[in-house]
């Protein structure tokens, strides 16, 4: 079986489709997971801790510092090295709360298939409607 021949039965199974729309969802929802943390969680912590706000914490490490010609105007500025904590600190929070999410939509999705594992597996309507008429004519 060649690979192509592979491909197209994946993709008509409808995994590839899965896993799209599976991209999509997870990257919508990282949006709004963000966005809560930003608008509410963070604001929420800042009014806690009286008013420190932990998304623009940072460690400088090398200060901004002029670069002057032989005028000695300044030309240019060379930037700050910093160490921006509290980006991570926000991004932990985040991950916190999708990681908590999906741990919820996995229960929610395992006790619906033990809920389907424990139904008896009868035979369905129609099944059942056409055994009746087969002993129905055997009589």
């Amino acid at each position: 079986m060649s690979w192509i021949k592979e491909f197209k039965d994946f993709a008509s199974r409808g995994n590839l489709v899965d896993v799209a729309v599976a991209f999509v969802m997870g990257g919508a929802f990282g949006k709004v997971v963000t966005s809560f943390t930003n608008d509410i969680v963070a604001p929420l912590i800042t009014l806690l801790t009286g008013g420190v706000d932990f998304s623009k914490k940072e460690i400088v490490l090398r200060a901004a510092k002029p670069v002057l010609n032989e005028a000695g105007e300044v030309t240019q500025t060379i930037e700050a090295v910093t160490l921006k904590w509290g980006a991570l600190v926000t991004a932990a929070i985040d991950f916190i709360i999708v990681a908590f999410a999906m741990f919820l939509v996995i229960k929610a999705i395992n006790s619906l298939r033990k809920k389907q594992e424990a139904a008896p597996a009868g035979p369905s309507s129609t099944d059942q409607l056409l055994m009746e008429i087969r002993d129905a004519l055997k009589k």
